[in-house]
């Protein structure tokens, strides 16, 4: 029978001392050497780090499993970079060549590379040392972060110059071109669409859209936990959402066609939430966490585009009110100055019948340029060039029995449209809100003696229903018959003119604006519609 002395096993350790220890124990022990590049590959592999040392002479003296396993594009670079800080100045123990970043052939991976010299060992030679960490995952999502930050500066820079050469709906296809332009870049979506809240009715509008199914229009969307779905929840609750799956998600609402996944985040401004964000995938899993994160960043820039755009719609109302009011102070003098010289000619007892025509005709004037100056400063309240429009009498070929509905809630301007559209042959149809133009549209049906409509114009803030939802009715139950929206200054707070313009808005008229291009729209709305 062989007797078997136990094993001691020493790791790493200096064959000298293996030596030593042998003569010592040998007669009890078997001495053995085990390297220690085993233990040390295991545990530097699962950090996921590369271990390269360099000897003194720039030859390759060790690496790891995880160095081996890199590219030998990759390899070859962090070589140079040892060789590159084996030139440091030797004396110093421990010099740090710095951190480098270098990247794939392709460019498709990223590392980071930390190059350190090491102690001299007792030769007085040194080496130098190079830990590579895979950093692709950071380094992409930094970029990503880098580009959703140009985009939304990009959102929120409005040139002066540009902006100034634009009318409200202009810089609204604007905003609204960049902001689907960058979300798609940015976020790889095949369906998406913006909603802001309607606080006065708690309800979700729809004010852009790409790829969303048609069906979506006809949905009434709210802020609550259950019954509107994804949108209706992220809304109420402010809280982000992912539907992994929407064949299986209980939140996704059914009927909607061409989603398999979607990412809802809400829109915030101040902290408020004004709107949500929905971007939808044809895939499954098509969001992840990472995705979230870069949505709800974007989000906050895409509210304060929004919001920027509602603020330089509102410095323009001001503004054009306050200038007006002050023009309206400050000829009132100069105009008292010509009745009171129009009072002493008239006063004189030797006036012929000639200069008390000339006379008549200057007061008359005096009173004209009072009237269309308060006009003017009353803003959106009032129509220009009215009182010429209303001496017309002529027919209009173009509009001679042609049906027109009007809806505005302000009596004079629904007035003032009435007669002079009907003065030039249409038969008009005129309604104080949007529900009662909505019932009427609902109720077209020309069998029963219920006819139709050639041309709709509606205000678009009315206290009830808004411009958009009287343009939906018409595209519903009068799809032929065209569309003009008008607001004052522009002022759209639901929307209507993005959402409209989407699909065939005819036209847009800002108040107070010149009646004459409002019957200049008509005649083109109703010729394009003959033709």
């Amino acid at each position: 029978m062989v007797e078997t002395r136990p094993k001691l096993v020493l790791v790493g350790a200096d064959p000298r001392m293996v030596a030593e220890l042998e003569s010592l124990v040998g007669d009890r022990f078997e001495v053995a050497l085990q390297p220690e590049e085993p233990v040390l590959n295991g545990v530097l592999r699962a950090l996921g780090e590369g271990v390269l040392i360099v000897g003194p002479g720039g030859e390759q003296e060790w690496t790891n499993a995880f160095f081996d396993e890199l590219g030998d594009h990759i390899r070859r670079r962090v070589m140079q970079l040892c060789r590159e800080a084996s030139e440091l100045d030797a004396s110093i123990s421990g010099a740090v060549a710095g951190k480098r970043e270098i990247e794939s052939a392709d460019g498709s991976q990223h590392f980071e590379v930390f190059v350190t010299s090491l102690a001299p060992d007792d030769d007085g030679r040194r080496r130098v040392a190079a830990v590579v960490r895979d950093v692709t995952i950071a380094r992409r999502a930094q970029m990503k972060m880098d580009a959703i930050d140009r985009a939304g500066f990009e959102l929120v820079r409005m040139d002066a110059e540009e902006v100034k050469r634009m009318n409200a709906l202009e810089r609204i296809q604007l905003l609204e071109r960049r902001i689907v332009a960058y979300s798609k870049e940015l976020l790889q979506f095949d369906h998406f669409g913006i909603f802001l809240i309607d606080h006065k009715r708690n309800k979700l509008e729809m004010v852009m859209q790409t790829g969303l199914p048609p069906e979506i229009q006809d949905l009434d969307l709210y802020l609550e936990d259950e019954g509107s779905g994804i949108s209706g929840y992220v809304a109420k609750s402010g809280r982000s959402y992912i539907c992994h799956d929407t064949t299986l998600d209980e939140k996704f609402l059914p009927g909607l066609t061409g989603a398999r996944s979607s990412l809802t985040v809400p829109l915030r401004m101040h902290d408020k939430v004004i709107g949500i964000m929905d971007i939808e995938s044809r895939n499954p899993g098509g969001f992840d966490d990472q995705d979230r994160q870069f949505a709800e960043i974007f989000g906050r820039y895409i509210a304060m585009a929004l919001h920027m755009l509602q603020l330089l719609v509102t410095e323009r109302s001001t503004v054009n009110e306050n200038v007006s009011g002050r023009f309206e102070g400050e000829i009132n003098e100069p105009l008292e100055d010509i009745l009171h010289e129009v009072d002493w000619l008239t006063a004189r007892p030797d006036a012929d019948p000639e200069t008390r025509r000339h006379v008549e005709r200057i007061l008359s004037d005096v009173e004209s340029i009072r009237r269309r100056v308060k006009s003017v400063a009353s803003g959106p309240q009032t129509l220009l060039g009215v009182d010429e429009a209303m001496q017309s009498r002529e027919k209009d070929p173009a509009m001679v029995g042609k049906r027109i509905l009007i809806a505005d809630d302000n009596p004079k301007i629904r007035k003032i449209i009435g007669d002079v559209l009907g003065n030039r042959g249409a038969a008009i149809e005129a309604f104080s809100d949007g529900s009662q133009a909505i019932e009427r549209l609902a109720h077209i049906d020309p069998g029963s003696g219920v006819p139709g409509f050639d041309l709709i114009v509606s205000d678009i803030q009315m206290p009830d229903r808004n411009g958009y939802e009287v343009f939906a009715a018409a595209r519903k139950h009068c799809p032929d018959a065209p569309v003009i929206l008008m607001t004052g200054f522009g002022y759209d707070p639901h929307h209507s003119i993005v959402r409209a313009s989407q699909e065939g808005l005819q036209g847009v008229l800002f108040k107070p604006f010149e009646i004459e291009l409002l019957i200049n729209q008509v005649r083109e709305a109703l010729v394009g519609e003959s033709g």
